[in-house]
């Protein structure tokens, strides 16, 4: 008779994880038995959260509180976890945003900072914390949340367009570092995305400007989430290194069918 073998546990960090594509992917780590990391800045969200997976699915559930764009606040998070998780088998660089829509001459310098520091060097401070502990276990998957922005621009997406165009830079950048040391580092990048906050943020909480998903069906968060699993659950010689995923009446950032939804 063989042996029975103890399922191996892993453990997933997600960024962002309060809303939108960040929720819905720790949702779905959670369901298939990984132990998620999740963070973000909403405390009471973060602790909703954690109470629905923990009862709904029986895993380990570790919220960290705390503001992407602060390095210092990065590092201490990372080090409170770093006893009981020495290794992160996946990292979900998630936690991204947009802030207005304007024309260069007329962009608000607070909105270019605040997409600058927390799409850019959000990314790069939790990268830098959680990468090491990958190449010390000779192991892992760094999985960055980009844009179809970082592939085509749009007229007044320049400076949110320019951050994630930096996103898909570093992860072709990353994957080159990483790479001997048996990480992988793979890419999704979604188009237009509901079920997330991310067109009441780039307008200021405006939910009636918000409502840009009236007149075609876009992806849904779960969209995202399943295709960031799929690519994580790939075998360890699998490494998928960019998904461009659009809804189907997406053809790309300038090309949308807006003659109704899809029913």
């Amino acid at each position: 008779m063989k042996e029975k073998k103890d399922k191996i546990i892993k453990t997933v960090l997600v960024t962002g994880a309060t809303s939108g594509i960040g929720k819905a992917t720790a949702t779905l780590f959670a369901k298939n038995g990984y132990n998620v990391i999740m963070t973000g800045r909403r405390a009471a969200k973060l602790k909703e959260l954690k109470s629905y997976l923990t009862g709904k699915y029986g895993v380990d559930i570790v919220s960290l509180c705390f503001d992407i764009r602060n390095y210092e606040e990065v590092v201490k998070a990372v080090n409170s976890i770093k006893r009981k998780y020495k290794k992160i088998d996946v990292l979900v660089n998630n936690a991204g945003l947009a802030k207005g829509l304007s024309p260069v001459h007329e962009g608000k310098l607070e909105d270019w900072e605040t997409m600058i520091d927390t799409n850019i060097k959000g990314l790069l401070y939790i990268t830098r914390q959680i990468s090491p502990l990958m190449v010390e276990a000779n192991s892992g998957h760094i999985i960055n949340v980009c844009s179809t922005a970082g592939h085509e621009v749009y007229p007044n997406g320049n400076v949110y367009s320019a951050t994630k165009y930096a996103v898909d830079a570093l992860t072709k950048s990353m994957r080159l570092d990483l790479y001997k040391h048996n990480i992988r580092v793979s890419q999704v990048s979604p188009g237009h995305v509901e079920q997330t906050e991310f067109a009441l943020v780039r307008f200021d909480g405006d939910e009636k400007r918000a409502k840009i998903y009236d007149d075609f069906t876009p992806l849904t968060s779960k969209d995202v989430a399943d295709t960031i699993y799929y690519i994580a659950s790939r075998p360890k010689h699998v490494n998928i290194q960019d998904v461009l995923i659009m809804s189907s009446q997406q053809a790309g950032s300038n090309f949308i069918n807006r003659n109704g939804r899809i029913v």
